[in-house]
């Protein structure tokens, strides 16, 4: 998707109630009020707490507070519907669902910079965690300052900030905000180290949290440099057909797993876990084809190349293979493509959207190869292959159908967004597509 333009001094923060993020709006809002800036406060709903409606309450009625007092604060909300299967995580699932919302209510509200409220304890936290997992120099970095992704920065102002001076910010301002009664809950690994190993720790090594903070900071730096470094190799070793298992074997063990672990990063969206890196390493040796599970989908060994296909995609057997298919999106909302493996939502926007009328007939089609892409006004028409490319988009973000007006001319790609040869002139109503793959 191409993000919307930003609008000018909007910043979102994302807002659950609890006491870090309350903290953080407040403080936001004192230094957004006195630069004339605007502040979007995000909440999800998960429903996954029995108390989640009373959150919301307590959220709205402490904006509307705010705003009241003339403080420049939106409050913008979803409520989530998590799709499990089977072995799934219900935190890992609810964080990225909960990412993918707060991005989606960021750019609607013209934000593209989102605001969060870790701070340096939760970074420790986060550091022993991953230790105590056998976590790679990635995990052990934990959590970034500052990140960009799909359009939109990440930031985390107070992550090198103690809890305690959260603590004082909040007993010093008198602010009100929801306890989650679930942080006690010591069946989840995070609330078991704060309420049983973290006090011990801290009482016998009183530096323990800033350490550890700085620990996972050479982590990051390290992490840093084995991603470039796996770039410079993956620039041979794959050529759009596959990775090249036996050269990548070539680099040795430490440098060639370092590429394949970030390869298969990109190419699913999931880091893969030590086990499956030990397995690809020691089976692929001397074989030509042969298949693994992974992150919902495959990772395929067939002549030497290494390749991810998605479970849609492996399902449908190649979604370029599938007859085109034509449906009407005039009723808005979300459409279901049957044999497609997703459906498509339809959202009205500001600008980079297309003409309602656009939209009455729509054709799908798989990629044929030789289709070209407008990323902005401007920018020449370039073939999908450099396009998502030059965007990073991974192979894992490009499955899904070319969407088509009814004169043929190409309105939509999954992954990139709206053609701007289709954009509708500016003060129209207008609007976009996305596509939402199952799970």
């Amino acid at each position: 998707m191409k993000p919307a333009a930003a609008a000018p001094g909007v910043v979102a923060v994302a807002y659950s109630g609890g006491r870090d993020s309350t903290a953080l709006l407040f403080a936001t809002l004192r230094v957004a009020h006195a630069l004339g800036l605007r502040v979007v406060a995000l909440h999800i709903h998960h429903g996954l707490q029995a108390k989640a409606d009373d959150w919301l309450r307590h959220c709205r009625k402490q904006c509307d507070a705010w705003k009241r007092q003339g403080w420049p604060v939106t409050l913008a909300w979803t409520r989530l519907h998590l799709h499990l299967t089977a072995g799934d995580s219900v935190e890992a699932v609810a964080r990225r669902a909960r990412y993918q919302a707060l991005r989606r209510l960021a750019l609607e509200h013209g934000a593209h910079t989102v605001l969060l409220g870790h701070h340096r304890t939760d970074q420790a936290e986060t550091f022993l965690l991953q230790a105590l997992r056998g976590g790679g120099v990635a995990g052990l970095a934990g959590m970034p300052v500052t990140a960009t992704r799909e359009g939109v920065a990440w930031l985390r102002p107070w992550r090198n900030r103690p809890r305690s001076d959260i603590e004082a910010y909040v007993v010093q301002h008198g602010l009100a905000y929801v306890d989650d009664e679930s942080n006690a809950d010591d069946r989840f690994a995070r609330n078991l180290l704060r309420q049983q190993v973290w006090p011990a720790l801290v009482g016998a090594f009183p530096q323990a949290e800033a350490a550890l903070a700085d620990a996972a900071a050479w982590a990051g730096e390290a992490s840093a440099c084995l991603e470039a470094l796996a770039t410079l190799d993956l620039a041979s070793l794959d050529d759009g057909l596959g990775l090249d298992v036996q050269a990548c074997r070539r680099l040795g063990t430490a440098r060639g797993r370092n590429a394949l672990r970030v390869w298969i990063r990109r190419m699913s969206g999931h880091r893969p876990s030590a086990s499956l890196l030990e397995r690809l390493w020691q089976e692929s040796a001397g074989v030509s084809a042969r298949r693994w599970d992974w992150a919902k989908g495959e990772l395929r060994l067939y002549r030497g190349r290494l390749s991810w296909v998605g479970r849609v995609v492996a399902a449908a057997s190649e979604a370029r293979a599938l007859p085109a298919t034509h449906l009407s999106l005039k009723g808005g909302g979300i459409v279901a493509v049957p044999g497609w493996g997703g459906a498509l939502r339809v959202e009205r926007v500001r600008e980079g959207g297309v003409a309602w009328e656009r939209l009455r007939r729509v054709e799908l089609r798989g990629r044929q190869g030789g289709e070209q892409f407008q990323s902005g006004h401007g920018r020449p028409p370039r073939a999908l292959k450099k396009q998502f490319q030059a965007a990073a988009v991974p192979a894992w973000q490009r499955q899904g159908p070319l969407v088509y007006d009814a004169a043929g001319h190409l309105l939509f790609v999954p992954g990139l967004g709206m053609d701007a040869r289709a954009w509708a002139t500016p003060g129209r109503p207008q609007w976009r597509l996305l596509w939402e793959p199952l799970a």
